[in-house]
């Protein structure tokens, strides 16, 4: 019988530019982010998918990168966190609503917050403050209490 894999080469699109790289066959997409594309903002927090801290989206959808090995998203397209901003470092509204409602507090949950509220909104799936809350609920933030964070992606969105 052959011995597996231990390495393979990938090409992830991160933030609009192409990574090339090799990986190892169970390395996580969240280390290959960090530790390899050298992309920061994508927090480590429990390393069980509870969380959130590490959510980014692939291919435009949420996942929790430390769930998801690198290799499984060999040909996706990743964004993080850094590839929000406009190339001249202004803020998306959503990121500006999160300072203006003060929906920061230690910034651990932030990254992973915010591209789930990315995603919530492109899906149209923030229609009122209880389905943002319930598209939120798998992000933790110990800090907030969510009320902020709630406020901000509703002003994001249009919501009243």
């Amino acid at each position: 019988m052959a011995e597996p894999a231990r390495e393979q080469t990938i090409g992830v699109e991160i933030n609009g530019e192409l990574y090339e790289r090799e990986v190892a066959a169970r390395g996580l997409l969240v280390h290959f982010i960090r530790d390899v594309v050298d992309l920061t903002g994508t927090h480590v927090g429990c390393d069980t998918g509870n969380c959130g801290a590490c959510t980014v989206l692939l291919d435009g959808r949420t996942v929790k990168s430390c769930m998801l090995l690198a290799i499984q998203a060999d040909g996706s397209k990743v964004t993080t966190v850094e590839g929000l901003a406009a190339p001249d470092g202004e803020l998306t509204p959503l990121q500006q609503a999160f300072s203006k409602s003060h929906a920061l507090q230690c910034g651990y949950c932030t990254p992973g917050m915010v591209l789930a509220a990315v995603s919530l909104i492109d899906h149209g799936e923030a229609t009122s403050e209880e389905a943002i809350r319930e598209g939120l609920e798998g992000n933790l933030c110990r800090c907030t209490g969510y009320h902020n964070i709630v406020q901000a992606v509703a002003a994001a969105a249009g919501v009243s």
